[in-house]
Order: structure tokens, then C-alpha cells, then sequence
């Protein structure tokens, strides 16, 4: 009985070792009703849709969220987390050209949107660096001679009288 309780514990922690990044994206907002008044400490209804080509393009996955102002007026949800109308959040193809998000905004929580905004999803600079990932250390130019061990090959072409940082794999 014991090794069946460690048994199911071992396989319920190595399955939550592989963990993924999340499928979801942190947005926030300042809501303001038609005058231009904030809205403040009220629930209300925001539309959130992924366009693809440019921000008059057809939807390819639309979700809805009923969320709370603070006193600020400021709304804080996750895009890809909300109540999904149609599409997968999960199986959009973020390289298949430019993106946008569309917000509309009910500003009195039902399903009149009547305030409608939308931007173009742009880089991070953690995203910009890492396109440089495939360019990294294997180049002979100069300014690269720092990165001449690391190599993204294995351990093809080393030297093992001295390319090894404590390991065991090269014949002595």
C-alpha cells in the first residue's frame, strides 16, 4: 500500500514538472464612460478580440471578460483567461504576420459595447533578443572570441586538454 501511495505521488509531481509557459497575456485599461469621466469601482463588460493583417481584419478569436474598475478606473485581466466566443487562444500562429487587439468596452457591464479601441501587439525587448539566439556563439568574428567554448553543437570540435568546465564526457 505504501509504494502504491508513492507510486501515484511520484507521478502526479513528474507530471506537473512539465510545466509550459501560459497561454495567456496580462492586459490593462483605464475605462472611461462617453463624457470621458472615469468609471470607477464598477463592474463592467470588455470584448477582447485578436485581429491578424490590421485592425479592420476579421477576428480570429473574440472573448469576453466582466471585470472590476478600481478607484483609478483601471481594469487588470488576462487575454487568452476570459469566456471564449469564438477561436482557440491556444492555437493562434503569432508568426503569421502583424497582430492587433481589439477592445470594446460596456461601460454599465451588460453586452452594449459602445466604447471600441485597437493597437497593434508590439515586441518586448526579452522577444527581440532572443531572434539573436540562433546567431549566438558559433560565428569566428572577432567580438565573439568570449563565447568560443560555448558551443551549440555538442561537443564536436574541442579541445579536451582544456574546453571542459567540470565535466566527465572526454577521454583523458
Amino acid at each position: 500500500m505504501k509504494n502504491l501511495f508513492a507510486l501515484i505521488t511520484a507521478v502526479i509531481i513528474s507530471a506537473s514538472a512539465f510545466a509550459q509557459a501560459p497561454q495567456k497575456m496580462s492586459y490593462q485599461a483605464v475605462i472611461r464612460d462617453d463624457g470621458g469621466a472615469l468609471v470607477v469601482q464598477k463592474m463592467v463588460s470588455i470584448r477582447i478580440s485578436v485581429l491578424v493583417g490590421s485592425e479592420t481584419d476579421e477576428a480570429i478569436y473574440v472573448e469576453t471578460h466582466a471585470a472590476n474598475t478600481n478607484a483609478n478606473g483601471l481594469v487588470s485581466l488576462e487575454i487568452g483567461g476570459g469566456r471564449t466566443i469564438s477561436g482557440n487562444f491556444a492555437s493562434i500562429d503569432w508568426s503569421s504576420g502583424l497582430h492587433f487587439i481589439k477592445t470594446e468596452t460596456d461601460p454599465n457591464g451588460g453586452s452594449n459595447y459602445s466604447i471600441s479601441g485597437s493597437s497593434q501587439l508590439l515586441s518586448v525587448p526579452y522577444a527581440m533578443h532572443a531572434i539573436t539566439a540562433e546567431r549566438m556563439a558559433d560565428s569566428p568574428s572577432e567580438d565573439k572570441k568570449l563565447h568560443r567554448f560555448w558551443k551549440t553543437t555538442g561537443n564536436g570540435s574541442i579541445d579536451e586538454d582544456d574546453n571542459f568546465l567540470g565535466t566527465t564526457d572526454a577521454a583523458a
